[in-house]
């Protein structure tokens, strides 16, 4: 398990070029209009409240698309990634945009050292980055570490039951094929091609990703001082997570089950304040 940071960045590091020209990350759209932000932040605007004035960060902002719209609805934003290519592009992006968003280049579990203890108000983190991760806890402990009393961490992320099915056994047969709970060695994944429109074909393919059990997130929030304010599961995700069953919502742009989509929560929204 030793490299599996190395090998992670080698995949991340690889796909940053062709997320930035991708389509579905919108970056032409956020330079056309001032007001625009991201189907993931917007998704969740009426559980993010105001935060004007908010001192954020956003861990494992990869490009910074979210970052952008958190500081477009009045955070004063830092982001952190471990990938220098996704953070190059995060920097050049906000910079292009006119926004001052300090990113920074560290590990998630380096980001109190690297950003400094109860420095902000709001500690963001979107979907797909937990199962990166190999331990909850010690996730949970960063959060706890950079959040100010009364701090709030704000978190919308892939559900652990998506994770743990898959839709490869045939086009109408979901199936509980990988880990629920956090295993502690990873599962190892060697897949081309990515979550988003590209032509690229890529080299860097092997990964090792991690489940998180949703009670081991909570408890792992809890047992850092973390006070469990809302926790709403939904029927959908910001992009096709079983190919070949899901329908996209032409509001939101989100998937869920063409079928009888009330069987798997595909993701959730959960906030905590530090005590």
């Amino acid at each position: 398990m030793s490299d599996y940071r190395e090998l992670n960045r080698r995949s991340w590091d690889e796909r940053v070029p062709a997320h930035a020209a991708s389509p579905d990350y919108k970056l032409e759209w956020f330079e056309r209009d001032p007001a625009f932000i991201s189907d993931v932040v917007r998704f969740d605007v009426p559980r993010l409240g105001d935060v004007s004035g908010l001192r954020g960060v956003h861990l494992q902002c990869h490009i910074g698309t979210d970052t952008v719209s958190l500081a477009r609805l009045g955070a004063r934003m830092s982001g952190l990634d471990f990938s220098g290519p996704a953070i190059a592009q995060a920097r050049s992006f906000a910079d292009t945009l006119g926004l001052e968003i300090d990113f920074h280049q560290a590990d998630v579990y380096d980001a109190v050292e690297v950003l400094g203890a109860a420095a902000y108000d709001l500690v963001f983190t979107g979907i797909g980055a937990l199962g990166w991760l190999p331990s909850i806890d010690r996730w949970a402990r960063t959060v706890s570490g950079l959040l100010k009393p009364g701090g709030r961490l704000f978190l919308r992320e892939g559900h652990p039951m998506l994770w743990a099915v898959s839709g490869d056994r045939g086009p109408d047969l979901l199936t509980v094929d990988h880990p629920y709970f956090e295993t502690e060695e990873p599962m190892v994944w060697d897949e081309g091609g990515t979550y988003v429109q590209t032509e690229v074909e890529f080299q860097h393919n092997v990964t090792h990703e991690w489940n998180h059990g949703l009670g081991e997130i909570v408890t792992a929030l809890l047992s850092h001082g973390l006070e469990l304010t809302a926790l709403e599961e939904h029927d959908s995700v910001p992009w096709p997570a079983l190919p070949g069953q899901m329908t996209q919502d032409e509001d939101f742009g989100e998937w869920r089950l063409t079928d009888r989509p009330e069987r798997l929560a595909c993701s959730y929204t959960l906030q905590a304040l530090k005590r």
